[in-house]
């Protein structure tokens, strides 16, 4: 069995991976595949056996009561979902086409997180050649895969990094090979020159040529020693992602941009309720339907699923034709419901703590985390074509496979006769792991009998569309005179779906999980929510209703909310106790990885410097996906700031400046990292402070983005100093896409109550305060507003 660098094969154990000498080389020594093909076809790894990290060093301080350990110290959610594309990892190809360049068909979705371009530094790195020489493309749906074809949870790193340089280090070691057969030299003296290999004498021959003369008759297996992290020369060093020119510039497409022959513009006509359809559905067709199919550029009207889909020339006429349709609708799932009737159910749901209530000692505090918009800027949008035997789907989704099944469950054919092209994404939040849009573009394929380009207006996909559900927080801690003797957490929520793809993932992995069976929501909340801190008796536990909601997790699944509520909780304990809020943290944070996290956030942020009467700091962390953040933010709660005017907009508070130090595990690019946390901080404001859903008679409110106060450019920090650490112990890629939403929102959060001095009891902050000045409540009939033509009044 060849081997492209020396050492011996071992057990691989990660925590040591920052050793050096033989044991080192040890580590970074896999297996994969020469794949019998034409030209040179590389397969990655399966992968070694899970193994089950021991926590962290723990931070030095005798004043804490050790809590024991939880389960996401030693097994999280990356770590489950690696597990689980571990046999399917030899199914991954790195190829060397005749043009000389390596492609790979990469079995995740970009939705703008910038992993075709990571995974791009992760094969040229392996190789000794630029990202710019490697070919990155989004893989079609590929039910062999199984589960290892699944974007979500900041995982995509963390799962394909070492198969995909395993593969990428096997090839560079056949073209070697190859190289130094034909040029009759020894392989040790020849150097890369882009995509080829020279030698002492001048000579050259390309990767074209040598993918000939490596390509294996048989498959062959192939032991390979991985770069160390001392001799990166790409990973690690920030590079622009490879589509931005094309994004700024209008030139990249997405899923409604691609040409495909006959597919016209497809709108559907939605319920006024939430989840509301048709009365007698598909036997009840609207009373003017006749009439609707003879406007302008209208081609089709159907009734599909739950609603009416009408097909055009251009989307403008679709939507003039579905706001002019006439439809009886049934009630919807949460018919004559407001948040209120929700949040009183939810408290009766909630589950008992088990600690008793020492008088004196003790601290409670509740809280109510209200509904929000899960839409990306790219709305729900899928293309389908339907022949009769066979489909064809263009669509940005998390969850291709099970999108692909969808398909072909909906269109009555085998799943093997529908491909499935993913397509990049305009923005997800755990909006595309879900296949309502292709669900529903299938539906309208083939009862309109013509392939459709269907597009979700933004209007329902604030109301109908998925939703990061409404949930309570309840948090009890016993204290000592010094120390936090319990700390209990409770989450009650609405149910969070994960229903396509993550259950098949969890419940291929819930034997591993230290407290055995649980349900999929209870085993993701189990292997995700950390208190990351010693306070004796520990306890979480989530208990969910469904309530009828269509719902997601909207970036980052349960931490935002429960890290919120621990690190209010954490400020109020600290106060009690007469100890500043960062020094608190510091000495009872568990590990020391964790502590030095804290400790450069506080420096960098000067904490604790002198502030104007109204204005506050705040503090934030939050440890997941294999990687720690901390968030310091400033706060200007006066009234000359709150009570500002901006048409139609919500102002309030604003975050004056932000500072965001994260520990990512190993840095693969800092430029991207550095821009999914400048997305997380934006996110983690608007979820403190405004941007919430309001349900009122069984639907929502808010029905586009000019009535859904996300953050904007006038509440956004005009500061903002993130910072990667750049020489972390952990020697493996921690997720990023997520990451850094909870840690700034509950910095957020803390930092408003130290500026106002009241006790939060809900997020966003403003949910109760009256709607602004000039703000427009959209009719919920005709389901979609009326297209704005005042806009050319408000230009400068």
């Amino acid at each position: 069995m060849p081997a492209h660098r020396a050492g011996t094969t071992t057990q691989h154990d990660p925590r040591n991976d920052s050793g050096t000498g033989l044991s080192s080389v040890n580590r970074r020594r896999f297996l994969g595949y020469l794949v019998a093909a034409p030209t040179l076809v590389v397969a990655a790894e399966m992968g070694r056996q899970a193994i089950w990290d021991a926590p962290e060093a723990y931070a030095a301080s005798s004043r804490p009561i050790p809590s024991p350990p939880q389960t996401p110290e030693y097994y999280e959610f990356v770590d489950a979902y690696r597990d689980a594309c571990r046999p399917t990892n030899p199914l991954l190809r790195v190829e060397i086409g005749e043009n000389g360049r390596p492609s790979f068909r990469l079995p995740r979705s970009d939705n703008g997180q910038g992993i075709l371009t990571s995974f791009a530094m992760i094969i040229a790195e392996e190789m000794d050649i630029d990202p710019s020489d490697v070919d990155v493309t989004l893989a079609d749906a590929r039910p062999e895969l199984m589960f290892n074809q699944l974007t979500g949870g900041s995982s995509s790193s963390f799962s394909l990094y070492t198969p995909v340089r395993v593969a990428a280090a096997i090839a560079r070691g056949a073209l070697l090979d190859a190289a130094a057969e034909a040029l009759g030299g020894e392989r040790r003296l020849l150097q890369s020159a882009g995509l080829a290999f020279t030698d002492t004498a001048g000579r050259s021959i390309g990767f074209g040529e040598l993918s000939k003369l490596a390509a294996v008759p048989v498959t062959t297996p192939v032991e390979v020693v991985l770069k160390s992290r001392e001799e990166f020369t790409v990973l690690g060093k920030s590079r622009i992602k490879d589509d931005a020119r094309a994004i700024v510039t209008g030139q990249k497409q997405f899923a409604m941009d691609i040409p495909v022959p006959d597919a016209l513009p497809t709108v559907i006509c939605r319920a006024p309720d939430l989840n509301g359809f048709p009365v007698g559905q598909a036997s009840n067709m609207p009373s003017n339907i006749d009439e609707v199919r003879t406007m302008p550029g209208v081609t089709d009207v159907e009734p599909i699923g739950n609603g009416i889909a009408v097909r055009a020339r251009t989307f403008g006429q679709c939507i003039d034709a579905v706001r002019a349709l006439e439809v009886n609708w049934e009630p919807g799932t949460v018919a004559g419901k407001n948040d209120d009737d929700i949040v009183a159910e939810l408290r009766a749901a909630e589950l008992p703590l088990a600690i008793p209530a020492v008088p004196g000692k003790t601290i409670e505090q509740e809280f109510v985390h209200y509904s929000r918009n899960g839409s990306a800027l790219e709305t729900n949008c899928a293309t389908v074509v339907f022949s009769g035997s066979k489909a064809e789907v263009w669509a940005p989704a998390k969850s291709p496979i099970s999108g692909q099944k969808i398909v072909s469950q909906k269109l009555g054919i085998a799943q093997n006769d529908v491909t499935f092209h993913v397509t990049p994404g305009g923005g997800s939040f755990g909006r595309r792991l879900f296949n309502d849009h292709v669900q529903e573009a299938a539906e309208a394929a083939k009862a309109i009998g013509k392939p459709v380009k269907l597009m979700w207006d933004r209007a329902n996909d604030c109301r109908q569309g998925r939703v990061k559900p409404l949930c309570t927080t309840r948090i009890r801690a016993v204290l000592t005179d010094d120390a936090v003797a319990s700390f209990e957490l409770r989450y009650t929520g609405v149910n969070m779906e994960v229903d396509e793809g993550l259950t098949d993932v969890l419940s291929s992995q819930l034997i591993k999980a230290p407290e055995g069976n649980l349900g999929v929501s209870a085993t993701f909340f189990e292997i995700s929510v950390l208190t990351p801190y010693n306070f004796g008796v520990n306890t979480r536990f989530l208990n969910e209703v469904n309530y009828g909601f269509n719902t997601g997790s909207t970036r980052n699944v349960y931490g935002p909310d429960t890290c919120t509520a621990r690190e209010v909780m954490i400020d109020r304990i600290a106060e009690r106790l007469g100890r500043d809020p960062y020094e608190f943290r510091a000495e009872f944070i568990k590990t020391e990885r964790a502590k030095k996290v804290l400790d450069r956030c506080a420096e960098e942020a000067d904490w604790g410097k002198k502030m104007e009467p109204g204005t506050a700091q705040g503090i934030g962390f939050h440890q997941e996906y294999k990687a720690i953040m901390a968030c310091i933010v400033e706060i200007d709660a006066r009234p000359e700031t709150v009570n500002r005017k901006i048409r139609s907009a919500r102002t309030g508070p604003r975050v004056t400046k932000a500072t965001f130090v994260g520990d990512p595990g190993l840095l693969l690019n800092p430029l991207g990292y550095k821009a999914q946390m400048m997305g997380g901080i934006n996110d983690g404001i608007a979820n403190a402070l405004t941007a919430g859903l309001h349900l009122e008679n069984g639907s929502f409110v808010e029905a586009s983005w000019d009535n859904y106060f996300y953050t904007r450019q006038w509440n956004t920090p005009p500061e903002m100093n993130i910072i990667a650490i750049e020489d972390s112990e952990y020697p493996e890629p921690g997720g990023a896409g997520e990451a850094g939403v909870a840690a700034a929102m509950s910095a957020v959060v803390n930092a408003h109550r130290r500026a106002t001095g009241k006790e939060p009891e809900y997020t966003p902050l403003l949910h109760k305060e009256p709607f602004p000045e000039g703000f427009t409540q959209y009719p919920t009939s005709p389901p979609i507003p009326q297209s704005p033509t005042n806009g050319l009044e408000f230009t400068r």
